[in-house]
């Protein structure tokens, strides 16, 4: 698929149909994922990926803001992709914790992935975090940083309308939308 068109297929999809997925279409999007850029190129990260529909559930109960969509598309598609990092392998400069950056590119990296694979996926960063830790049996030091479901969608979702460029792109100085 054409990378733009990846990026506008892109949606955060809530309901899913629980198709397995093929483990080479899997392999993909973990290879994906694992090829971010990263602080130093340490990869802090590490991905957990749960197909077990008990786990699922369990996990799907930790989710704050318990709107039934976000715990229903966790228990619904087959796998859910859980990123965590370990803050010390990562960089903290100017109190900037980059572990966050580089999980958000890992991340972006694995949807963009699956989308081109045809699957959907919803950025989740709601949930309680030691419950998550315990149910997955993640070592203290990782902190537990988002996670999505992964499979194919029985909704067809549009982007929200298109972004305001002169609101949100400046050039040269804030409040400057004048590319000249």
């Amino acid at each position: 698929m054409d990378f733009y068109k990846v990026i506008e297929n892109r949606t955060s999809n809530k309901t899913y149909k629980s198709t397995p997925i093929p483990t080479e279409k899997l392999d993909k999007i973990i290879n994906a994922a694992l090829m971010a850029p990263s602080w130093k190129n340490k990869t802090c990260y590490r991905f957990i990926f749960i197909n077990e529909q008990n786990l699922r559930e369990q996990i799907s109960n930790t989710i704050i803001n318990k709107t039934d969509k976000t715990s229903n598309a966790l228990k619904q598609a087959p796998i859910i992709a859980v990123i965590v990092a370990d803050p010390s392998e990562s960089g903290d400069v100017d109190n900037k914790s980059y572990f966050m950056l580089d999980c958000g590119i890992a991340m972006e990296h694995l949807v963009l992935a699956a989308t081109n694979e045809g699957y959907g996926t919803c950025w989740i960063g709601s949930f309680e975090e030691e419950s998550v830790r315990k149910i997955l049996n993640i070592p203290e030091k990782f902190k537990v940083v988002a996670m999505t479901p992964i499979g194919e969608t029985n909704e067809d979702d549009e982007h929200y309308p298109p972004k305001d460029i002169s609101q949100h792109i400046y050039y040269n100085s804030w409040d400057n939308t004048n590319k000249q």
